[in-house]
């Protein structure tokens, strides 16, 4: 029950302190703007700092170092015990995101940004209720940035407790490595947990419904990544569904295939359960002030982040996919240059992603497969980790780089990339395809010796028919 309210005014609410939200509250502070920024969690950074990104990084990168030492040997090094102490491993990652939460708040603070806690909701186009703790805050506006995020898709047949069968964010917080996983799901977070459990001890089964990994993307990075997950002892049931759950010591996954009928059960201590997420629109009160949302309830917003009602802006997860966090930080960089009376619009060309998986798998532009879904004529240049002279002091071999252009022009149009930390590589295919560079201007820009970025320049080169370092592909 609420018992008191305490009425607040300011130029600018941003509902959400997540990757979109803390940005914009920061920029519209920057542009002079009178900023309350409410979140309904104690800690700043929402799911991106909490309970995604940046966690599952932290365990990513520390079951990569657990699995090396482990295969230390293949540099004469000899590590007699290699232990893994779960709770020490949790604690490191916990406090890598108290640091960056922390440093949010702070930033917060520098530039007078009001924090509100508490849940809102739309009393009517220029005003918030907010409330938190019995209390009721009312907050009057002049312009509305939201920026709620999305929560994880639950699946009717496998009820989610949080302990046996779990979410993304409890499989960031497990306190010993389970013996036995089952994950639902085939997606980014899905593929990420298999590496990371896979690589510090779990026996992991995958189910997707789809016949191949990342089937979307080209036929050689779903089997790259296959063939490694594999390797790291992975199992998988692709073409098939999770169709009843069996609580117990151990819990039991019956799955199906979708083409054969034939059914299995599979045994495990923890199921994740990844198949996707649902915009954070409900309970808003949006439809009373008029915002406009598809049948999912993704707010529709334009390429100046503005909805159906003037005044009202929505960025990050909550308009749709991708749903990346620098896509937020982009949107929230619009949105706050709009409501300062700047000509800004999201106009970019491209929006390079990753996965984190082992290896990694990233991207920017269009794929050739989606060129050819589309009807453009593209010639193509492949690059493979395995001949380059920086992978193979690494030790890491897998994958490669691929560039797509077109074939009359040679514009860059995409590139795609798999191996050993391509994330990184990623945002200098990302900036050659929005300044619109074609091959001709890549060819001509020197790479540093020996590093992996030199594949990017090699499979440049490959696509047009002049590599060097490897047998020319004739056309």
């Amino acid at each position: 029950m609420v018992v008191g309210s305490v009425s607040k005014g300011c130029q600018v609410a941003v509902v959400g302190a997540g990757p979109g939200g803390y940005l914009a509250a920061i920029r519209l502070a920057q542009l002079g703007k009178d900023v309350i920024l409410v979140e309904r969690n104690a800690a700043l950074g929402g799911v991106c700092l909490n309970e995604g990104c940046i966690p599952s990084k932290a365990l990513l990168h520390a079951s990569d170092f657990y699995q090396e030492a482990q295969h230390a040997g293949v540099f004469g090094i000899t590590i007699p015990e290699v232990g893994l102490d779960m709770g020490r491993l949790i604690a490191w990652k916990d406090g890598v995101v108290k640091r960056l939460t922390d440093g949010i708040r702070f930033l917060m603070d520098k530039n007078k940004v009001e924090v509100v806690r508490g849940t809102a909701r739309f009393a009517s186009d220029r005003r918030l209720e907010v409330e938190a703790e019995g209390t009721m805050s009312v907050i009057d506006f002049e312009s509305a940035v939201i920026a709620t995020g999305s929560s994880i898709r639950a699946l009717p047949a496998i009820p989610y407790d949080g302990i046996t069968v779990i979410g993304s964010s409890e499989a960031l917080q497990l306190k010993e490595v389970p013996k036995r996983m089952v994950i639902i799901g085939g997606g980014y977070i899905g593929l990420e947990m298999a590496s990371v459990y896979a690589k510090l001890g779990s026996a992991v089964e995958l189910i997707d419904p789809l016949p191949a990994l990342v089937p979307l993307m080209e036929k050689e990075v779903g089997e790259a990544l296959t063939l490694r997950l594999k390797a790291l002892g992975v199992k998988f049931h692709l073409n098939a569904a999770a169709t009843a759950f069996r609580a117990g010591s151990p819990a039991v996954v019956t799955v199906q295939d979708r083409t054969t009928k034939e059914t299995a059960d599979l045994e495990a201590e923890v199921v994740l359960v990844s198949v996707g997420r649902i915009p954070n629109s409900a309970g808003l009160g949006l439809e009373a002030i008029g915002v406009k949302m598809d049948d999912r309830g993704f707010i529709a917003a334009n390429n100046r982040m503005e909805t159906s009602v003037p005044g009202i802006y929505a960025i990050g997860d909550v308009i749709g996919n991708p749903m990346l966090a620098h896509k937020a930080y982009r949107e929230a960089k619009v949105a706050a240059e709009v409501i300062a009376g700047k000509p800004e619009a999201f106009d970019n060309l491209v929006i390079p992603a990753a996965i984190y998986t082992d290896p990694e798998v990233a991207w920017a532009g269009i794929t050739e497969k989606e060129a050819n879904d589309r009807g453009i004529k593209v010639i193509t240049g492949t690059f493979p980790f395995r001949v380059s002279g920086r992978a193979l002091t690494l030790n890491a071999p897998d994958g490669f780089v691929k560039t797509i252009a077109d074939a009359k022009t040679q514009e860059l149009l995409g590139v795609v990339m798999v191996g050993h930390g391509v994330s990184e590589l990623i945002a200098e295919a990302a900036l050659a395809i929005e300044a619109r560079l074609y091959l001709d201007d890549l060819k001509r820009v020197i790479h540093p010796h020996p590093t992996m970025s030199e594949a990017i320049l090699e499979s440049v080169d490959a696509a047009l028919g002049e590599a060097v370092h490897m047998v020319p592909v004739k056309r």
